[in-house]
């Protein structure tokens, strides 16, 4: 990839600028170090050399101390280092900003443009890019190498002798040595699984990643541990029936492997596992949902099987995880401000939400929402609309009515020309830490129906750049296809209600291809639809949306994640020393395995709940009273419905200035479907950014068109919404 340098308004970076540059460099070369010697350790983990120089080593260094005892190995080996891993992961993003002194522009070619082209377009992985498919060898790589490493040099210990002294014959001690080192590499695939569904978590975004593009990855490593979870527990039950030992299955010890804790996680996991299917998760979706709350049966009782000490390999991801779960839990408590609700003639809904202005998202960012009228346990996510640049002090999402939630929402909503309150709560927003669509000399994207949502946003968020900074923007085509022209209305969208200047900035050249598949022509019912707004009357018991932590949320999240890690550490060090060791003497052979691995747990619980809760109410405190005068200033007009026509309809009745300016630049093209590849390719520019969110063989189509060769130009945009 070649890096041009634009200059944007000739300004240098200041003194400020340099440390936070220098900062984040520093940072991010102690993650990688950091990160890369955890890797190595899983590397070296099945070797002799691990085996017999580097953990008597360690074992000696951190496991035979009277506060952690034998569990202080891996707590020091495995677990800390990945702590300090995302605390440093917070720092970073704090000081992340977007360089305003220069833009970064991408060009034809080059060897990270080529490691972002999708590799695989269609197959059970999705749509694939080199760099994912060369992450994902390495990581099975890993896995094979583990599993050879270990049944080798377990092989060349079973002897006669060994055979006799067990009363086993060679095939049945095989078996059981690959059945044991199954469940160690399942272990290695439980360590990764928790970290992309950490939504708030430092890693991802720390890499460029966010929860929603890595759901992908939390369903591959979910099918790889449960695969190897299951053959472990059906190797380990055929070499107890042919021992005819099969009342090990019900064994729980104390002191050593608990078979029954196993079994209940693997048949925990098992049953998350079968509602994965995608039939079952399409069709009882509600089933998947609730079902994967037995995470918290699996977990436990894995602990409980391997015991604490083995358990913290696994446990870092688990744990930034809970802390993460717990935060959310606590914004979830609140209800939040509902402005206004606009019910379009497609059977959508935009809402628009109080917004703390010191709240700043990134363009395609998402929202979970709770209606508690409609379900109280449902949560749903919606791509945010609004730009918090061009309205810093709301919020909009958009939400199109397909399921049972949705319809029940715009029946309430449609039914009533006055609703006084409408209580909502949310969890977020999650996006992606920073996004940079001008480093495109163009930008293309493809929507079909309510995938036009997140493309909402980045059009908004470039037209406040290009009202509030004088670099260039990219050219924009959006292509949109819609089964009726109905659906139309949702162009509506693509500018706010406020915020914008008289005219549509001349800044913005866009273009829009709008197809109609199902229609020959346009209609006179579906086109000429009204669209209903609904405004909502105040409380003084809502709240603007706000981050959990306030305006430096990611350094509270680093402290949380620190603070809490040590609160625990400095706990388990008095229980252990003088509480379980005068009893065990760290021979782990008299206290209860079960009873130390339930004190580790209530602790870990304890002081995640203690210091969340504090750096939430310090935060609410500090900023509460600020939120709560904005709540009350709000000026919106009275709770009624207000019925405006859409920009679209067939008479072109225009709402506003920006909107005719919008309708001007919008092609209609009745009953056919757009032809991407030219479209694609007639695209000029030396970068052009594709994006696209819609039916899966549209998403498909447009990426085996950017990965064919055919031009240099076209840059794929691995932007998922997933959800």
């Amino acid at each position: 990839m070649e890096i041009s340098k634009s200059n944007n308004g000739g300004s240098n970076p200041s003194a400020g600028e340099e440390f936070k540059d220098m900062v984040k460099g520093v940072t991010k070369f102690l993650m990688m170090v950091i990160f890369l010697g955890i890797i190595l350790l899983w590397i070296m983990m099945p070797t002799l050399t691990y085996r017999n120089k580097w953990l008597p080593l360690m074992r000696i260094k951190f496991g035979t101390s009277t506060y952690f005892g034998s569990s202080g190995t891996t707590l020091f080996m495995y677990m800390f280092p990945m702590m300090v891993v995302a605390c440093l992961g917070c720092v970073y993003l704090h000081f992340k900003k977007r360089k305003s002194y220069h833009i970064d522009r991408e060009t034809k070619g080059g060897v990270w443009s080529a490691l972002r082209k999708p590799m695989l377009v269609k197959g059970p992985l999705g749509i694939v890019s080199v760099t994912e498919i060369t992450f994902l060898a390495m990581f099975v790589a890993l896995l094979l190498w583990s599993f050879i490493i270990y049944l080798r040099n377990s092989f060349a210990t079973i002897t006669p002798q060994s055979l006799a002294a067990h009363g086993e014959s060679l095939w049945q001690a095989k078996l059981e040595s690959a059945a044991l080192r199954l469940g160690l590499i399942g272990n290695i695939c439980l360590a990764f699984l928790f970290l992309p569904v950490a939504r708030g978590s430092s890693l991802l975004p720390a890499v460029g990643l966010t929860s929603e593009s890595s759901i992908k990855y939390h369903i591959w490593l979910g099918h790889m541990v449960m695969v190897l979870f299951t053959v472990h527990g059906l190797c380990y039950i055929i070499y107890w029936a042919s021992m005819h030992e099969i009342s090990q299955m019900i064994m729980w010890d104390t002191k050593d492997i608990s078979n029954l804790a196993g079994e209940i996680s693997l048949v925990a996991g098992l049953m998350m596992w079968v509602t994965t299917y995608p039939n079952i998760r399409r069709r009882f979706f509600e089933v998947f949902f609730y079902t994967h709350y037995l995470y918290i049966v699996f977990m436990l009782f894995f602990v409980l099987h391997v015991g604490i000490s083995f358990s913290f390999i696994a446990l870092p991801g688990f744990y930034i995880f809970l802390v993460d779960r717990f935060l959310r839990f606590l914004q979830s408590r609140e209800n939040v401000r509902l402005l206004s609700a606009r019910i379009l003639p497609s059977d959508t809904i935009e809402l628009t939400f109080s917004k703390n202005s010191k709240l700043a998202y990134s363009p395609t960012s998402i929202l979970f929402v709770n209606i508690p009228s409609i379900s109280k346990l449902q949560w749903h996510p919606f791509t945010i609309t609004s730009s918090s640049q061009l309205e810093p002090e709301k919020l909009s999402v958009v939400i199109k009515t397909e399921g049972k939630w949705s319809t029940k929402l715009h029946q309430k909503l449609s039914s009533s020309d006055q609703i006084d309150r409408l209580a909502v709560s949310v969890e977020g927003p999650y996006g992606p830490a920073s996004t940079n669509f001008l480093r495109h000399e163009a930008l293309v994207m493809v929507c079909g129906g309510s995938g036009i949502t997140p493309f909402i946003s980045i059009v908004r968020d470039l037209i406040a750049t290009s009202q509030k900074q004088t670099c260039k923007i990219p050219k924009i085509t959006l292509i949109c296809a819609f089964k009726k022209s109905s659906e139309i209305s949702m162009l509506d969208l693509l500018l706010p209600l406020s915020g914008l200047e008289t005219e549509l900035s001349s800044d913005i050249n866009i273009k829009i291809e709008a197809y109609i598949t199902r229609e020959k022509e346009a209609g006179t019912e579906t086109t000429t639809g009204k669209i209903k707004t609904l405004w909502f009357k105040p409380s003084l018991s809502d709240q603007s949306i706000s981050s959990i932590l306030g305006p430096n949320s990611w350094l509270w999240l680093g402290g949380i994640l620190s603070s809490s890690f040590l609160i625990f550490m400095i706990i388990i060090g008095i229980i252990n020393r003088y509480y379980i060791y005068p009893i065990d003497h760290n021979t782990n052979k008299i206290y209860s395995l079960t009873s130390k691995t339930i004190i580790y747990f209530v602790v870990i619980s304890v002081c995640i709940m203690a210091t969340s809760s504090a750096a939430m109410l310090w935060n609410k405190k500090k900023y509460g009273n600020v939120e709560n005068k904005q709540v009350q200033n709000v000026d919106v007009p009275s709770p009624t419905s207000s019925p405006t026509s859409s920009g679209y309809n067939s008479v072109r009745e225009i709402e506003s200035t920006p909107q005719e300016s919008l309708v001007q630049r919008t092609n209609l093209h009745f009953g056919e479907r757009p032809n991407l590849k030219k479209l694609l390719l007639d695209v000029e520019g030396s970068s052009v950014g594709v994006f696209v969110c819609g039916p899966k063989k549209m998403r498909q189509k447009v990426a085996e068109i950017c990965s064919s060769g055919l031009t240099e130009n076209l840059h794929f945009e691995s932007i998922s919404f997933s959800w």
